[in-house]
């Protein structure tokens, strides 16, 4: 239901910043944090709840990007920053990773490869219609289709 409002809200997101892949960027990742939601309670307005949930994204990558800019360089160089992480935080990491992968592997091969190259390589949806030789609007529905199904698949493996 909610993939209907995929165009129309990149459309809109690209009218607003002046750039469409930073558009397909937070609508990309609006899709992820509603499919995250813990929440059962059902979403009323699905368009409305889209919008927000990406505008909210907008604005909280506008925050973070003043802050940066804010930022005296002592706390970049500081080492609590790159100091690595526990070996138990980073065992939980390449599990994860491992189940995404064995997800993406269940996936049809255009579906992984058009997830793949939009995620891994940063190409446009029309730079991953012309590479796969098919059309743009089947581009969003396998990337979002992809998402949807290794969210489902993780929050399955992660039950058991």
């Amino acid at each position: 239901m909610l993939e209907n409002y995929y165009r129309e809200l990149v459309c809109f997101l690209n009218a607003k910043l002046g750039n469409r892949q930073v558009a397909e960027d937070v609508v990309h990742d609006a899709y992820v944090r509603i499919l995250e939601r813990s929440s059962d309670v059902p979403i009323d307005q699905p368009r409305a709840f889209l919008y927000r949930t990406a505008l909210n994204l907008v604005i909280d990558g506008h925050r973070r990007n003043a802050l940066r800019q804010c930022e005296p360089l002592e706390v970049l160089d500081s080492e609590e920053r790159f100091s690595p992480s526990s070996p138990h935080a980073s065992h939980d990491q390449v599990q994860r990773m491992e189940m995404l992968e064995r997800a993406l592997a269940e996936l049809p091969a255009a579906c992984r490869d058009s997830f793949l190259l939009r995620k891994l390589e940063g190409l446009t949806h029309l730079q991953i219609a012309e590479r796969l030789h098919i059309s743009r609007a089947l581009v969003e529905k396998h990337i979002v289709n992809a998402m949807k199904h290794c969210r489902v698949r993780m929050r399955e493996w992660d039950a058991h």
